[in-house]
């Protein structure tokens, strides 16, 4: 029979809860390592960016010839620029004459029409018997005043026998016959007055009823283009909307060889454009290519909210490519005079390059590579961009994106 063990060895079959498995160690272990050297990474590209990175920007180089992105002008320097749009001068939206309902439509968007031409019929039916209807009235008429000219031709007739008798032998026809032959005669003569008035009268219904119908076809007031179809076949029209579901105008038109560039330009910059000064115009959707135009007109009356004089610019290259409503912006050339070349030359930059702090108009320049803050005398928004009066000279590259918040000495790298 063997003994009870001993303490000692009961001890041994104790579990240590404290002291971790082998495989448990290592693998903490290894998570340790892991997070210890992706901790030095990122330490280190921290470092490196703080130290030597550098931060894409957008710049524009600021030149003397009227500013960045304008060339210089056959006839001279950029003097203004001002964004737009291109409108038709010869415009029309055109509706019915009289309310009805549209039973015929010949055009569509972009159909060429000439002046006169019927667009749209409206339903006419009962304008057309109207029609009918006075043309017999005015046929009876007629027929009506023949027969009363026949009695009072007879009636005449009947008077001057009875006269002559009684000139010849009194006592054949007493002075009272004479006088009611001649009574019938004069009444005659008014029955065919009276019926020429009512000819008239039936001739002028007949040109209202022809008038009423003439209203139901709607007709090209110019020749033009119809840019929009506004109503469809079925619908109510009328010469002015009253709700519901009346149309007003059935097409709007243009003609397009009226095109011309309307802009707001600043009033602090009006006094540099006059009629007849050349232009150059670059439409948004073709920015690569740019159009001759003139100045029409210079409307005057200034926008009180906006402080702008409108300007009206006719576009001397003709282009199928423009149409109405393109956003354009054009730059105004100024002369090249004698007296203009001894002025200080106009430094025109992109308005968002010029930045407002603390009230003062700053700009960031950048130099081998970093940020350079500048105060600068800009002057007020014209088409997207500000002239400089001081503070600049010309060739710096300015920061017009990329960064929201610039800092002095920031390390920047330019791009377009």
């Amino acid at each position: 029979m063997t003994g009870s063990p001993s303490a000692a060895d009961l001890s041994k079959l104790r579990i240590n809860r404290d002291d971790p498995p082998p495989a448990v160690k290592r693998a903490l272990g290894r998570v340790l390592w892991l997070v210890g050297a992706a901790v030095v990474i990122i330490a280190v590209v921290v470092l490196i960016g703080r130290r030597g990175g550098t931060v894409p920007v957008q710049v524009v180089t600021v030149t003397t010839s009227g500013g960045a992105g304008a060339a210089r002008g056959g006839n001279g320097a950029v003097a203004v620029v001002a964004n737009g749009y291109v409108v038709a001068r010869t415009k029309a939206a055109v509706s019915a004459k009289i309310p009805g309902r549209l039973a015929m439509l010949n055009v569509s968007e972009g159909s060429r029409v000439q002046k006169g031409d019927v667009i749209a019929r409206l339903d006419n039916a009962d304008y057309a018997a109207a029609v009918g209807q006075a043309e017999a009235g005015l046929a009876s008429a007629k027929a009506t005043l023949i027969e009363t000219q026949s009695d009072r031709d007879q009636l005449q007739r009947e008077f001057v026998r009875v006269r002559d008798i009684h000139s010849q032998n009194p006592n054949l026809v007493s002075p009272q016959e004479v006088e009611n032959a001649e009574s019938r005669a004069r009444q005659g003569d008014a029955r065919v007055d009276a019926q020429h008035a009512r000819v008239d009268a039936a001739a002028a219904a007949l040109r209202v009823a022809q008038a009423n119908l003439e209203n139901t076809y709607i007709r090209a007031p110019f020749s033009g283009t119809v840019l929009r179809k506004e109503a469809e076949v079925g619908e109510v029209v009328a010469p002015s909307v009253g709700g519901g579901l009346t149309r007003g105008a059935v097409v709007t038109m243009a003609d397009l060889a009226t095109l011309e560039v309307e802009v707001d330009v600043n009033e602090a910059y009006i006094a540099r454009i006059q009629g007849g000064q050349q232009a150059r115009i670059t439409l948004d959707a073709y920015p690569d290519t740019s159009f001759r135009g003139a100045v029409r007109q210079v409307v005057p009356t200034a926008d009180r909210q906006r402080a702008t004089v409108q300007v009206k610019v006719t576009i001397v290259d003709r282009d199928p490519r423009i149409l109405t409503e393109m956003g354009a912006k054009v730059e105004f050339l100024g002369a090249a005079s004698s007296t203009e070349r001894t002025e200080r030359p106009r430094i025109i930059v992109p308005a968002e390059a010029v930045r407002s702090e603390n009230g003062r108009d700053v700009v960031w320049i950048v130099r081998d590579g970093r940020l350079q803050k500048r105060d600068v005398d800009a002057g007020p928004v014209s088409g997207n961009f500000r002239e400089i009066r001081s503070g600049l000279a010309g060739g710096e590259q300015l920061l017009v994106g990329g960064i929201e918040t610039p800092r002095d000495g920031q390390r920047v790298k330019t791009g377009q």
